[in-house]
């Protein structure tokens, strides 16, 4: 089996849409795609409704997070989307996304960058807006070449020059939301060092004593040592170490499929879940 656990649509900052996402899933060869979209799960019914035969969906989202200073990202799996409190909580860091992405773009132009709202809206659509799409519209700019290079401290990485706070939740309350929801979480990748500052391994531990189910181990912004290490600390903490591509489309250079997940691994996740269940692909519809 082939098992992608983080992947992106137009329903945040990816350049497919749910329904391009899953047939694109399959054909690379999947044979479970996770839907982790930031903060939302507005993609979930697509995907559903044009999951092709032969490919399982796995419902989820990206949680954006925050402790003592530092960003991080909590994936959250197979959680019932509808649970209060938690619907309450991934709403108002949805709703905090534009005035957020404003402060940006002002920074920006104070800058120097000739940005403009406008151009930053064409981009997202009727995605929930983000940096990335920021950062695209930094590229047709020609301010940098590639997204990755505008998160740098020099543009929108975290504490750079353009950068701007949004609501985020604290990492033990999102364990706790997501538990509480019926989900399984696994920290997305913990030592993604090109993307700003990381939290100690003494914080994956407390995650840990508080519910973690897992860390992102094998990932684009891991090299082999990083990886080698992490798997060392998911035994020595009694994590789930997994392994995803966390494709967004033309937006990143990286193919879905890049980095998967053991069939056992994915085993234990969906067994410790009780909030929702994978969707098997029944054929799906071409829309």
């Amino acid at each position: 089996m082939r098992i992608d656990l983080h992947t992106h649509s137009t329903a945040s900052d990816g350049t497919d849409t749910p329904a391009e996402l899953v047939r694109n899933a399959a054909a690379a060869g999947l044979d479970v795609v996770a839907l982790t979209d930031h903060d939302s799960t507005r993609g979930h019914a697509e995907a559903i409704a044009a999951l092709p035969a032969g490919l399982t969906l796995v419902t989820g989202a990206e949680l954006s997070c925050r402790i003592d200073g530092i960003g991080l990202h909590m994936l959250a799996y197979l959680f019932d989307p509808a649970e209060p409190e938690f619907l309450r909580e991934r709403e108002l860091v949805r709703d905090d996304r534009v005035p957020r992405a404003r402060t940006m773009v002002e920074k920006l132009q104070g800058l120097g960058v000739p940005i403009t709202w406008e151009q930053v809206a064409r981009i997202a659509g009727d995605a929930s807006i983000g940096r990335p799409h920021i950062a695209t519209a930094l590229v047709e700019l020609g301010v940098v070449d590639t997204v990755s290079d505008a998160f740098t401290p020099e543009w929108l990485a975290d504490g750079g020059r353009a950068y701007a706070e949004k609501h985020e939740l604290d990492p033990f309350t999102a364990i706790r939301l997501v538990k509480q929801a019926g989900g399984v979480t696994v920290f997305a990748h913990p030592q993604a060092v090109k993307r700003g500052r990381v939290v100690p391994e003494s914080v994956v531990a407390d995650l840990a004593a508080r519910g973690l189910d897992g860390i992102e181990v094998d990932h684009m912004d891991h090299d082999e040592p990083t990886r080698a290490r992490l798997r060392v600390l998911a035994d020595e903490l009694g994590l789930l170490a997994t392994g995803s591509s966390d494709y967004h489309g033309s937006r990143k250079f990286v193919e879905l499929g890049a980095c998967t997940t053991h069939p056992e691994v994915y085993g234990e996740i969906t067994r410790r879940a009780t909030g929702a269940f994978p969707v098997p692909g029944a054929g799906g519809h071409s829309a």
